[in-house]
């Protein structure tokens, strides 16, 4: 088996380093987006949560039941 040139030993391992700092890169960067979308949307919904309820408090309806899943004012 013939050795490898040292020289060449280095070219590969700079050019794996280089590749998988890249993919790392990416991958933060794929993961920080990600991760901004999920607090967009946990923000959205909790707006749409409160506007549910302000719009149910303006139709007079209570809170529902959680068990039931009907309005508190209708349980017997």
């Amino acid at each position: 088996m013939a050795e490898t040139d040292p020289k060449t030993m280095q070219d590969i391992t700079l050019v794996v380093e280089t590749l998988l700092q890249q993919m790392q890169d990416k991958f933060q960067i794929m993961s920080d987006q990600i991760i901004g979308r999920i607090d967009d949307m946990s923000s959205r919904i909790d707006d749409l949560e409160k506007n549910i309820a302000d719009l149910m408090t303006q139709a007079g309806v209570e809170e529902l039941d959680p068990e039931n899943k009907i309005p508190t004012a209708q349980k017997s």
